[in-house]
């Protein structure tokens, strides 16, 4: 081992990796985090007791829970109701549905859940690993939201089953004697009064400790059972010997049990005919000749049996569905009934009614809670031996189950749901054996159960979002007791289970959680599909029996299933879904946890990248793409940082932004230094708001490095386009001459290179982007074109708050034969094409034109530089220019050629007659010396500057054609003067140079 004895301090030894990976514990929430923090207390106890390793099999940590959390409520209180409403054919398709859903969703949550080990967490910690910390906090909410309304459901439930089947006489708000609306309001506030009670008493269970939960857990799951074995020995019996349960029919409509006691109009009793119970609920009387309602003169009174049994044909009779309005009587297909359409419906108290409108899309509403509580074991995650196998296994296994045994109740067919018609009882313990009471207890017990494993779950949820960090003002809920119960997380549950509980109707508290549920499975098939179909190398899950197509069918009947049930739920739980994944993006921690959206993300960059080479972008997509070059101190913090506040302010192209800088040395021995610049510099551009990237490279010399950046910056088709770099404000000083004649060699390069070139000079004066114009002016110099990079950036920076309110004035250069007002004309015609809002103004500057050409013109043709030819009278009338570029050459170090004199290029110009603009001329030209070509540009600068300081003295912002660097690097230093003599005495210049390419166009 002596050879990686180097390595020892940061690479383990691959024993000691290995037994560390063995050993790996997933202890429950809160657990683990408690027993380290008191091992690291100070003055700890002596004697404490160790957290258990989970123990938890497939049997006891998955299948059963499973089991209690899908046989709950619904199956037992509105399963029949369904089937008799929407008939065996409608609610086969509503249990298929939603059966295929939850398997084809445990399919994907097994691939998912066996892709490495699962921790406490379970479904949020699947989800949010796999697509990101957005999605899975937005999905985590939703999850816990849902299952606190289930614990709501459950306990209303449990509320109902309490009231209404075993001990009506304990209601507050008395029932009796009441019908239709006043009934319904004073059940559902009986249902608000016990409900708090419940949820107050359950919630107190949870918060002394949650080992009460476990313990009852047993004895809960043992009723439901117990409760489904009763239904299936009823069924068998029922085949052998239909139990005899009457129910009383008038005409072909159900009386209410509490109607009658006997299902007969009249009966004989001692040889006399007696009127029943019946007949005075009908008339005015008891006797014979009283006056009775007349659908009850032509209808006769049936008798029927509530369970037929299995071989009655009742499967075939009540095939399709039945759907009621609210107040619509309850009808027996099959039977005659004798209305007289013109007659007032009378006496609608003693029928069975519909007391709520019924579809299929509510009956699936309804419905879809019962087959939840898949995710019951992978929300143990951290309570089991082995989750890889213990959750696919355990899931897949209860689902096929419930699935079963939900299939065969349809032979159950009654209509109504609180047994009006078979004497109050529960429906289904109607069919149990050996007794009603079996079913009912079993269900109540189930339902009190499954609602304090939703209040024992949710909170531990909302505790493990919390504890992440994704959602700041969530994270007080991270804390709890000393033992980690999450006491502040139990208290809010609470509060949102109320909710539930004061909407008080169990069928609209379940649509409520549907929508939430729903959205969970969506995306748990959308993580599957996600990572199947991106094969990232990390995608290793022992489950194999999965497909990305079988999620993403999962995924279309989650949503397609969201809007069946409600389509206004739908919007409000994906609009919370939303406003919390923005909340998120923009307000929450930043996590990488190597997710499928950043997976995605990659994928579509490197496509886009792609595409991107396959030409150069139209005139109408071009935008500036900046290569911000700045330079750092000693200690590697930017010298300019108004640079990124200028190019903030530019970022209305929404273009790329590339932050560079480069540090003398060498990678070996600086490295540690790029690191602190590359920090700085990703500092500052948050600070500024800059969208972008930082690139910091080491050369031998900063010239070379500021090279490599140029030339290599960006990637592929996404490259820079446009480069900004400060104006050398010190470079007259001789300790910066090598500063700017680097910043001549970027002006060489990004002309070579045919890129745009920025240099604002003064830049500490640029406003930040926290100041504010109220007035000024923009004033654009528009002197030579560029491709329109002039009328671009003025426009870039309006849209932004800093310069909105300043308005613009486009300055041009009239020639000695321009007609300057028609210049004028088709220069507002030009800027109103390019929807450009503007003032034009056209400067004459006669006998200054062909000097701009010279200035401007530094890297044409010899031939266009007999322009640059200087007349005797301008040297004579302009020795102090003249003087000054002597000087400059001849304290050039790098100069060779002695500089003329002007007497000797005075006598050497007598006779000379020819204009500037003759082929004589051009000729005379490349006998010229230097300095005269100099001087010529030096008294066209100082001319074109004493006009910019008249017209744009007062301007917030000038931008204006930066001249190209001569060729020859002699001239290095004149040039540097001319720029400063063509912007002296203003206040923000942005010399601009374009690209050689359009970048603005006046078609759509």
């Amino acid at each position: 081992m002596a050879l990686f004895e180097e390595e020892m301090d940061t690479s383990p030894m691959v024993s000691s990796l290995l037994s560390t990976l063995a050993n790996y514990s997933n202890l429950p929430t809160g657990s683990k985090e408690h027993e380290e923090a008191e091992n690291n207390e100070e003055g700890a106890r002596p004697s404490k007791k160790p957290v258990k390793a989970p123990q938890l099999g497939t049997l006891m940590g998955v299948y059963l829970p499973c089991i209690q959390n899908i046989f709950g409520v619904i199956l037992f209180l509105r399963m029949t109701w369904m089937v008799g409403i929407g008939g065996v054919f409608g609610s086969f398709i509503i249990v298929f549905m939603c059966c295929s859903t939850t398997m084809l969703t445990a399919i994907s949550m097994s691939a998912i859940a066996t892709n490495g080990v699962v921790p406490a967490g379970g479904s949020y910690y699947m989800i949010s690993r796999s697509l990101g910390p957005e999605f899975g906090g937005a999905v985590g909410i939703c999850f816990y939201l849902g299952t606190t309304f289930a614990g709501a459901m459950y306990i209303l439930g449990c509320i109902e089953i309490l009231l209404i089947y075993i001990i009506p006489q304990a209601a507050i708000f008395k029932i009796e004697g009441l019908e239709g609306p006043e009934a319904e309001i004073a059940l559902l506030n009986n249902m608000r009064v016990y409900g708090t009670i419940v949820l107050s008493f359950m919630a107190l269970v949870v918060f002394v400790g949650v080992k009460y939960v476990n313990k009852l857990a047993l004895v809960f799951l043992a009723c439901v059972i117990l409760s489904i074995l009763a239904v299936y020995a009823g069924i068998i019996k029922t085949a052998i010997e239909p139990p005899v349960f009457p129910v009383c029919i008038l005409g072909n409509r159900t009386l209410l049990s509490k109607s009658y006691d006997v299902c007969a109009k009249i009966v004989e009793l001692d040889n006399e005919t007696v009127t029943t119970k019946l007949w005075r609920s009908f008339c005015d009387s008891e006797s014979l000749n009283a006056t009775c309602d007349e659908y009850f003169n032509n209808n006769d009174v049936t008798e029927i049996q509530g369970i037929p049994g299995v071989t009655s044909g009742i499967l075939a009779e009540n095939l399709f569905g039945n759907y009621l309005e609210k107040g619509m009587f309850l009808e027996k297909r099959g039977l005659a009934s004798n209305v007289d359409p013109d007659s007032p419906v009378s006496n609608t108290n003693r029928y069975v009614l519909a007391d709520i409108t019924s579809f299929f899309t509510l009956l699936v509403g309804i419905y879809f809670p019962s087959v939840t509580g898949i995710m019951a074991g992978s929300n143990r995650s951290g309570d089991l031996r082995d989750a890889q196998k213990s959750i696919p296994i355990g899931t897949i296994a209860a689902i096929t189950t419930t699935s079963t045994v939900v299939s065969h109740p349809r032979i159950m067919t009654f209509s109504f749901r609180f047994g009006e018609g078979v004497n109050g009882n529960l429906v289904i313990g109607t069919l149990a054996w050996p007794s009603p009471w079996v079913i009912v207890f079993g269900s109540f017990f189930s339902t009190c159960g499954a609602g304090l494993q939703s209040l024992t779950g949710a909170p531990r949820l909302l505790q493990a979002i919390a504890r992440d960090g994704i959602i700041p003002f969530l994270r007080v809920f991270g804390h709890g007791k000393a033992n980690g119960e999450p006491t502040w997380a139990l208290l809010l549950t609470a509060s949102i289970c109320e909710i539930g509980i004061i909407i008080a109707s169990l069928d609209s508290v379940a649509p409520i959680l549907s929508m939430f549920f729903l959205m969970c499975y969506m995306f748990v098939n959308l993580a599957c599909a996600l990572q199947t179909l991106l094969r990232t190398p990390n995608w290793r899950p022992r489950f194999k029996f999965y497909h990305w197509a079988l999620s993403f069918l999962g995924m279309s009947l989650c949503l397609s299933l969201m809007f069946i049930c409600s389509w206004y739920y739908a919007i409000v739980a994906m609009g919370i879904a939303t406003c919390i994944y923005k909340y998120i993006e923009f307000c929450g921690a930043e996590k990488e946890w190597g997710d499928g959206i950043r997976g995605i993300s990659l994928s579509a960059a490197r496509f886009a990248l792609m595409r991107l080479e396959e030409g150069p972008p139209h005139t109408k997509n071009w935008r500036p793409q900046i290569l911000v070059l700045v330079s750092v101190d000693a200690e590697q913090n930017v010298e300019q940082p108004r640079l990124l506040s200028l190019t903030s302010q530019l970022k209305a192209g929404r273009g790329l932004t590339i932050v560079g800088t480069s540090v003398q040395g060498t990678f070996l021995n600086n490295y540690t230094e790029t690191q602190k610049a590359d920090q700085s510099l990703r500092k500052l551009m948050e600070t500024e708001k800059v969208k972008g990237f930082s690139q910091v490279v080491i050369s031998s010399n900063l010239r070379d490095g500021t090279s490599h950046l140029v030339q290599s910056g960006g990637l592929g088709g996404l490259k820079h386009n446009t480069v900004m770099v400060s104006w050398p404000h010190n470079w007259k000083q001789p300790e910066f001459h090598q500063q700017f004649r680097n910043f001549i060699e970027v002006v060489r390069e990004t002309t070579i290179a045919s890129l745009a070139l920025l240099v604002p000079k003064n830049i500490s004066s640029y406003p930040s982007n926290g100041e504010r114009f109220t007035e000024g002016y923009i004033d654009v110099w528009w002197i030579v074109h560029d491709g329109g990079m002039l009328m671009l950036l003025p426009f870039l920076l309006r849209q932004h708050k800093v310069w909105r309110k300043c308005k613009m004035r486009i300055f041009t250069v009239a020639q000695m034969d321009d007609n300057s007002i028609q210049m004028k004309k088709d220069l507002l015609i030009f800027l109103y094409h390019l929807r450009i809002d503007a003032a034009v103004e056209v400067v004459e500057m006669v006998g200054h034109l062909s000097g701009l050409m010279c200035l401007f013109s530094l890297f044409h043709p010899i031939t266009h530089h007999a322009a640059c030819f200087v007349s005797q009278s301008e040297a004579v009338s302009h020795p102090k220019q003249a003087q000054l570029i002597y000087s400059k050459k001849t304290t050039t170090p790098s100069s060779h050629t002695p500089a003329a004199t002007w007497t000797e290029k005075k006598d050497a110009g007598k006779g000379r007659t020819q204009s500037a603009s003759t082929p004589e001329a051009g000729r005379d030209f490349l006998n010229m010396k230097p300095n005269q070509i100099d001087v010529r540009r030096m008294h066209t600068a100082m001319r074109l500057n004493e006009v910019i300081t008249k017209k744009s003295k007062e301007a917030k912002l000038v931008l204006l054609n930066m001249p190209g660097p001569p060729k020859n690097r002699v001239g290095d230093e004149n040039y540097m003067e001319f720029l400063e003599v063509l912007t002296e005495g203003l206040n923000r210049v942005l010399l601009v140079r374009g690209g050689g390419r359009e970048v603005i166009t006046i078609y759509s």
